[in-house]
């Protein structure tokens, strides 16, 4: 439940997901480039297409969020992947919502951002290949447990009732972070055998 629907958050949690969303995107279109604009676009449409595939999980469901991966190839950039694919599938699909699209933004961008800022030199740095999977493989693990938390956080802070949810929600998320540790260390290591300098961010 990455792409919560309208009508169920709160005014304040809606407003500061939008502003924070904003600031995200503005980062990302400042920096875009030509080596920039490729890069976002494949990783925006690698989102898009992964994540129309939902495997049921308890009262939810799950799909590939790739955060991770893209934090660690688009540094802030990642903010425009994800609101792009997002708003596609609002129209297309009607998977989430408008008003929440700032929220689902930020809940499913900023922890890879975050995460791909503070490992990914590390993992470029890396001489052995299993050092660099398992740092990557974290990054994607992670980034995922961070979106599933910033979920749970926004529907607990919309309302009281939605505080047994968002705890069942956490755990739907665990594994989902063990798939998305793999497919994160596998394209990590198969970009630093094959094309090294696509783990260097587009944007800083």
């Amino acid at each position: 439940m990455a792409h919560i629907p309208d009508g169920i958050l709160s005014a304040p949690v809606l407003i500061g997901g939008g502003l924070l969303a904003a600031g995200g995107v503005a980062l990302a279109v400042r920096g875009l480039d030509d080596r920039a604009i490729p890069r976002t676009a494949i990783l925006s449409a690698a989102f898009f297409a992964g994540s129309l595939i939902a495997v049921p999980m308890g009262p939810t469901s799950i799909h590939l969020l790739l955060s991770g991966l893209m934090g660690i190839m688009l540094g802030a950039g990642a903010f425009a992947a994800v609101l792009v694919a997002l708003l596609l599938q609002v129209l297309l699909f009607g998977f989430g919502g408008l008003t929440t699209l700032g929220v689902n933004t930020v809940n499913i961008a900023l922890p890879g951002v975050l995460l791909g800022m503070a490992l990914g030199p590390a993992i470029r740095a890396a001489r052995r290949p299993l050092a660099r999977a398992l740092l990557a493989g974290a990054v994607g693990a992670f980034a995922v447990l961070g979106t599933g938390g910033m979920v749970a956080l926004s529907l607990a802070l919309s309302g009281s009732e939605y505080t047994p949810l968002a705890s069942v929600l956490v755990a739907t998320y665990l594994p989902l972070a063990l798939g998305e540790a793999f497919v994160t260390a596998a394209v990590v290591a198969f970009l630093a055998r094959v094309q090294p300098d696509a783990l260097r961010p587009a944007l800083p």
